[in-house]
């Protein structure tokens, strides 16, 4: 589920690390294997992101993650934003949406102007352009709006990599939330793991 070993004896950071994240999902997700040597990396990833959060509408974040990742065709991170967007945002809508039209052509254009920017973003941050700016503007969105979905989409561009790239399979758990039409629209990049995650 992870290219890397599991250490039989994890150290007490990374076991509290383990812990937290078994609170959280009800299960030790695959991608906390990737911070087995490096669990102050897993605590400060989190502290970014957190601080992250708390600076944007959390529906935003969510939509530009799901654009990021499928984006970076991370299976890990599109399906588990997608049940963060459905869940924590109570948008099926915007999920139905997106299955639709990955591109996220279907949004309404407020969402649309955060999902293309956010997926430029991913795709080729050096090529946004004042007019790509100009337009989140137009929908509404002021400079520190804008911001925070860069900081929101640059962020995630880092865990894809290294789950994706440390080999981390999507949970099975995590997949199981949704039916199999919209998991198999997720599956962008590495396929889901096909036994469930442990527990701590």
């Amino acid at each position: 589920m992870v290219f890397l070993t599991r250490p039989d004896e994890p150290t007490d950071g990374f076991a509290q690390y383990l812990d937290e994240e078994q609170a959280t999902w009800g299960f030790v997700p695959n991608y906390a294997y990737c911070f087995a040597d490096r669990p102050d990396v897993a605590v400060a990833w989190k502290a970014l992101n957190r601080t992250i959060v708390a600076g944007m509408d959390r529906r935003t974040y969510e939509l530009a993650s799901i654009a990021v990742a499928r984006a970076r065709r991370s299976t890990y991170c599109t399906t588990a934003h997608s049940k963060f967007l459905r869940d924590i945002c109570d948008d099926p809508d915007a999920l139905a949406a997106i299955d639709s039209d990955p591109d996220g052509g279907a949004l309404p254009a407020r969402d649309q102007a955060v999902y293309r920017f956010a997926r430029a973003v991913a795709t080729d941050a050096s090529a946004v352009t004042q007019a790509q700016i100009d337009g989140l503007r137009e929908q509404g969105f002021s400079d520190g709006d804008i911001a925070g979905i860069a900081y929101a989409a640059a962020a995630r561009m880092f865990f894809t990599a290294v789950l994706d790239g440390l080999g981390a399979q999507l949970d099975l758990q995590t997949a199981q939330q949704f039916g199999p039409d919209l998991v198999r629209g997720m599956v962008v990049g590495r396929p889901p793991s096909d036994t469930p995650s442990g527990n701590r």
